[in-house]
């Protein structure tokens, strides 16, 4: 239904490690910290609507708007029809008493 192709950003998690060892993380400490912020980042990336998910809710809102309106047209003629019977009906009895 929903085209949930992920969007990308690239992370350099070697880049992000050596800038923490130079402000006194210990390697492990660094390594821990990029695992964690590349996890929190894909998981917060899953949570976008791509540009063709967008262009397939429009697709889907356009029709169930056409679904809608001929639903109301047939709603329309329906009443249309009971009232045209109960006008008949009314003039029938009318005409009997």
């Amino acid at each position: 239904m929903y085209n949930k192709s992920m969007a990308t950003v690239t992370f350099d998690t070697l880049k992000f490690v050596e800038c923490l060892k130079e402000h006194d993380f210990t390697e492990e400490q660094a390594k821990g910290l990029s695992e964690a912020f590349k996890e929190a980042q894909d998981s917060s990336l899953q949570e976008f609507a791509t540009k063709g998910d967008i262009k397939e809710l429009k697709h889907e809102i356009k029709t169930l708007d056409n679904k809608i309106d001929t639903l109301e047209l047939r709603l329309t003629i329906k009443l249309g029809a009971l009232v045209t019977i109960g006008i008949a009906i009314v003039a029938t009895l009318v005409k009997l008493l």
